[in-house]
């Protein structure tokens, strides 16, 4: 992807230091309850589907039927919506705890009195789509009539359009399609993180609630998954454990739980989750919530952020004109950042610095000596003809170079010159922060490096002066 490629994944996302939340009250942790409904929605001949359907049940491993009913599966299904459903509603509205579904459009319209539970109780339910199948493969036009679909009849069985979309099996078009939309507060295809973040689609900013695969019961009818309730309330406990730990400690996060009517619906496995619900009951500052609470949450204390940068958005002529002079008066470095390889990554500081410093350590050392050679002397004949570049004016009067004594200035000229006798190119160091005499330490010291050991320094010295230049801007 190099030559002027644009990675699409963003794999720093908010790095180091996450945001805090400031969940309601103070909650340490927002736990999120999604009870998938998809009993009736699935794949099946029934619905107009090539073959039955073959994921999610108690026959792991199960092949699709082509052209046939499979009695088997059709009854698993089955005693999600007639048994499993109505034990996981109870269990939630005897605890109070609030529930987002993931509504599978064709099920919920076949399922008239659990969707009347579930708004009488208050639940949110989200789209699943039009039906439980796989969309990887769906042209884009046909999946954006599925959706639409999906809205339609969604809005006309529960009466209320919905807010929150899950496809679950999505496509690459997916995100795409939901923000073009334009009605969902939030979309869910993403596993990618522990709080909700902003995606930019085209002219758009869509939020992203990210779900669960692995506090899922959905590892029940998976190879190597979840054998029995005690391993499904282990991983639970041990996962909110993690998040409570860390929201205590200043950095509250999102717990989300994935629930299938017809898997943890079952009595053997239903006491895990009762369990864990009681468990995470017990501590202070829970936040039990449902998706759209948090969506809702999110854009109210944490909405799109406008920045006047983003490097992977801007044209290759305002890109150089923006960072050509980063490495100083070398724009051949931000021209080749440019054309390789950029992502989201590298709309911050510190990642568009990587891209920059790739550039100039790859460069063979006749360029980086050019680049060294393009400092000025620091308190030279340049600065006292005002001829320096603005970051560097500003970069040596902060240090107070600008206002050197006679004395000092005399000092510092006698360095210069003796320096770029012995080395070849100026004395180069990142002032920033550092007083007169702590550079003319450094400066003292240095002079009596052998050569190749003070161009390695000089190079390091040059790059550290670029990301101070990068973080004063209007970055990530």
């Amino acid at each position: 992807m190099e030559n002027g490629g644009r990675y699409p994944r963003d794999l720093h996302g908010y790095g180091a230091t996450p945001p805090d939340p400031h969940w309601p009250n103070g909650a340490k942790i927002a736990v999120q309850v999604v009870v998938n409904y998809e009993e009736g929605g699935e794949n099946n001949i029934l619905h107009g589907d090539a073959a039955s359907e073959a994921f999610l049940s108690e026959i792991v491993g199960a092949a699709a039927w082509p052209g046939q009913r499979h009695w088997n599966m059709e009854t698993i299904y089955e005693y999600g919506a007639r048994a499993g459903f109505w034990r996981l509603h109870r269990m939630f509205t005897d605890r109070g705890i609030p529930v987002t579904v993931y509504g599978v459009a064709t099920a919920l319209a076949r399922s008239p009195a659990q969707v009347g539970a579930m708004k009488d109780a208050g639940w949110e339910i989200a789209s699943h789509g039009l039906k439980w199948i796989e969309y990887k493969d769906f042209p884009v036009e046909d999946e954006r009539a599925h959706m639409n679909e999906a809205i339609a009849l969604h809005t006309a069985v529960t009466g209320a359009r919905p807010r929150g979309w899950y496809t679950g099996r999505c496509s690459e078009n997916t995100l795409a399609l939901v923000a073009e939309n334009g009605g969902f507060a939030y979309c869910a295809d993403s596993y990618a993180d522990e709080l909700p973040y902003w995606v930019r689609v085209g002219d758009r900013d869509q939020l992203v609630v990210p779900y669960t695969l692995d506090a899922n019961d959905m590892r029940f009818a998976t190879p190597q998954g979840f054998n029995a309730g005690d391993q499904f309330f282990s991983y639970l406990k041990d996962s909110f454990d993690c998040l409570y730990a860390e929201g205590s400690a200043g950095a509250p996060k999102m717990m989300s739980i994935g629930l299938h009517c017809r898997l943890v619906g079952r009595p053997g496995r239903a006491q895990a989750l009762a369990r864990f619900l009681d468990y995470a009951a017990a501590h202070a500052d829970v936040w039990f919530a449902r998706r759209i609470d948090i969506a809702e949450h999110w854009a109210a204390h944490h909405p799109p952020r406008t920045r006047a940068l983003i490097p992977t958005a801007m044209p290759r002529d305002a890109f150089v004109a923006a960072f050509g002079g980063i490495f100083e008066h070398s724009p051949w470095i931000a021209e080749q950042a440019f054309d390789g390889e950029l992502g989201p990554a590298h709309d911050t500081a510190d990642g568009l610095h990587a891209a920059l410093a790739r550039r100039f350590r790859a460069a063979p050392d006749d360029a980086r000596l050019a680049v060294l050679n393009a400092h000025p002397d620091l308190a030279g004949k340049l600065a006292a003809a005002k001829r320096l570049t603005a970051e560097s004016t500003a970069e040596q009067a902060g240090a107070g170079l600008d206002a050197l004594t006679d004395a000092e200035h005399a000092t510092f000229t006698r360095l210069n010159d003796a320096y770029k006798d012995k080395h070849g190119f100026p004395f180069i160091i990142a002032v920033k922060g550092l007083s007169k005499g702590q550079i003319l330490e450094a400066f003292t010291a240095r002079i009596e490096n052998d050569r190749d050991t003070e161009f390695e320094t000089a190079c390091a010295q040059v790059e550290k002066i670029a990301l101070l230049r990068l973080r004063d801007m209007d970055l990530g």
